[in-house]
């Protein structure tokens, strides 16, 4: 199994741009890729997803790609355009959670990470099955559903999602955990065939 590693930067927008270069570069070269995986750390909403625990997205939603009105927040799709959730395969997100622990559910991604517990209880309120935020996973979906390429997004919770407190966070277990988390991933990608029939 070859493996290209891309630290596609901060937000969704240069997560999006970072990986549609990298796919469109493997097109032109002949070596299409058959997955690609957004991972990193992430806020976890509590007590689902605490500090130091691993999450998969089994969707992957933008959670504030649209319109601000008197009457509440209104996805784009409300507004009758464009997208604002992407699906992992479910067979690779099964297998990967058995794999690896980590806990199933929606990863959001935002373009200004949640500072307030107002703000954290208006985002669980929209979207209750969400178990952490993060900014990039859905850039990266929006590109790879561009050339019909398989996403998953795998998240390690640095910090709750809330009010902000630095020194609450726990960045190197979040990233010792997500490294150990690869090295039981990769069996499970090497077996899985990335050519059956997927639509994002």
């Amino acid at each position: 199994m070859d493996v290209d590693l891309l630290a596609a930067g901060v937000g969704p927008a240069l997560a999006a741009a970072s990986a549609a270069g990298a796919l469109t570069a493997a097109v032109l070269e002949g070596r299409p890729y058959g997955l690609v995986v957004s991972t990193g750390i992430a806020g976890g909403f509590l007590p689902e997803a605490p500090l130091g625990c691993l999450v998969l997205a089994d969707e992957i939603t933008a959670a504030d790609l649209g319109a601000d009105t008197p009457d509440g927040f209104l996805p784009v799709t409300d507004l009758g355009f464009g997208t604002v959730t992407h699906h992992p395969p479910q067979d690779l997100v099964r297998a990967a959670a058995a794999a690896t622990g980590a806990r199933t559910g929606t990863v959001l991604t935002v373009s200004t990470v949640t500072g307030s517990a107002e703000r954290a209880a208006a985002l669980r309120a929209r979207h209750p099955r969400a178990l952490a935020e993060a900014m990039e996973g859905f850039g990266v979906a929006e590109a790879a559903a561009a050339h019909t390429t398989p996403v998953l997004e795998l998240r390690a919770v640095s910090n709750a999602v809330g009010p902000r407190d630095r020194a609450a966070w726990r960045i190197g277990d979040a990233l010792t955990a997500l490294t150990e988390a690869f090295g039981k991933l990769t069996p499970v990608l090497e077996s899985w065939d990335p050519y059956e029939p997927y639509e994002p």
